[in-house]
């Protein structure tokens, strides 16, 4: 058994999918277009990053002799990954692009609209929950804890259910999160609204 390559890959995985989590959770907090611009481009490459390592799992375990566990580990955080790639680095793509519109004046404050949309569930979440996948997945690697369906998988259920918990945690927080600074977004326009009538008179 190959502990210490299946441990480095994981270990790996975990780390660029835990940085990736930790700073999409500064995103929305950005002060300048400029500053959000980057902090989108960068997350954009930390997941291109992860992905890279998803795929050499299985390479460079089918390389050395020996039976692995990592495939098993990655599969965990291989799911939200997913929804990374499919929808979170679209949006990631916006916001980056709505950013790079204040060029000339990349100091200029965060509209609400950018701020709302990289505060979207699906920019935070997936991130953040494919973190903590990969980091359930190392005592996988390390064969600490077996596979749920390899027999003694007690440990491996109490770990996915504190995991179902930690996840539902994130989701509700970035759906939170999200709702406060939605409706910024239409307070400008109600302003406006109400200006008018006074305005007329």
């Amino acid at each position: 058994m190959n502990t210490a390559v299946d441990v480095i890959l994981i270990g790996t995985l975990a780390a660029v999918w835990l940085a990736a989590g930790l700073l999409v959770d500064g995103l929305p907090t950005a002060g300048t277009a400029r500053e959000l611009r980057r902090r989108a481009g960068l997350l954009s490459v930390l997941a291109v990053v992860g992905s890279a390592v998803f795929v050499a799992i299985p390479l460079i375990t089918t390389a050395v002799p020996g039976i692995s566990s990592a495939p098993t580990a990655a599969l965990l955080p291989a799911v939200p990954a997913l929804i990374v790639l499919t929808a979170g680095l679209r949006r990631l793509s916006w916001v980056r692009r709505g950013a790079g519109a204040f060029a000339t004046a990349p100091l200029a404050p965060v509209p609400p609209a950018l701020r709302a949309a990289a505060a979207h569930p699906l920019v935070a979440a997936p991130l953040q929950v494919t973190g903590l996948a990969a980091v359930v997945g190392l005592p996988i690697a390390a064969g600490l804890v077996e596979p749920p369906g390899s027999g003694a998988s007690g440990v491996a259920a109490i770990a996915l259910t504190a995991m179902a918990v930690a996840v539902l945690v994130i989701g509700v927080r970035a759906a939170m999160r999200h709702s406060r600074l939605a409706p910024l977004v239409m307070a400008p326009l109600s302003h406006g609204r109400e200006r008018v009538p006074a305005d007329a008179r």
